[in-house]
């Protein structure tokens, strides 16, 4: 393996055997994975009988790790970042590492692999061909704002949410988007209860209102009419 590499390694977002060979193999082969929870990345580690040290990076410390972790790269280790699950750096830690490799001319490559976004987005039936990957909305400060510029936006739309915010957001979306646009809800990816709700948003509120909630949620909203 090349000295002095930065290699991100997607996980799964539920079924296991969602792994690549490839992931696999780059993970028994690094000197080091960074992963944003040791705990949870060692379960899956231990199912592949991958027994490399971890080293914990997320997001309430790694503005204070960033260099620690560059300097060392830049003496010839070679290190794997991964997340709990998916593709690191999109709605997880990732961004100001691979940003700081660049910049420090240490190679930096990505594996293909899960990330919970794109069967949301092809399950549910909404053009695919352009559209937006918002994520997470704010909690609390620029919400109503983003809210309102993106009820512009012609793309079809694409949002991850929590179970427990899952109501609330519904309802500003009924709101900011019309309670009869086209809409699309899907929860436990690749898990034994996945599940995949599809109708109006007003409907889908409906669906859900009641309902115990597991699971993390991604929401796909049909283009704007």
């Amino acid at each position: 393996m090349e000295p002095s590499k930065l290699f991100i390694v997607p996980t799964p977002i539920g079924n296991l055997e969602d792994m690549t060979f490839r992931a696999v193999k780059i993970l028994k082969e690094v000197d080091l994975i960074l992963a944003e929870d040791t705990r949870t990345s060692s379960k899956l580690l231990r199912h592949y009988e991958i027994t490399n040290k971890l080293f914990a990076y997320h997001q309430h410390n790694e503005h204070k790790v960033l260099q620690h972790l560059v300097d060392r790269l830049s003496e010839g280790e070679t290190m794997a970042l991964i997340t709990d699950a998916g593709t690191p750096a999109i709605s997880d830690p990732g961004f100001l590492l691979v940003r700081e490799c660049i910049k420090n001319d240490i190679e930096v490559e990505c594996l293909p692999g899960a990330t919970a976004f794109v069967p949301a987005l092809i399950n549910s039936g909404m053009p695919a061909d352009r559209f937006f990957f918002e994520g997470f909305l704010p909690h609390k400060k620029g919400r109503q704002t983003r809210l309102r510029e993106l009820a512009e936006m012609p793309h079809t739309l694409v949002f991850y949410e929590s179970p427990h915010r899952l109501i609330r957001t519904l309802e500003q979306f009924s709101e900011y988007f019309g309670a009869d646009r086209q809409a699309s809800i899907s929860r436990e990816l690749t898990k034994i209860h996945e599940e995949t709700v599809r109708g109006t948003i007003q409907s889908l509120l409906e669906h859900f209102k009641n309902k115990s909630i597991k699971g993390e949620i991604v929401i796909v909203i049909g283009q704007k009419k």
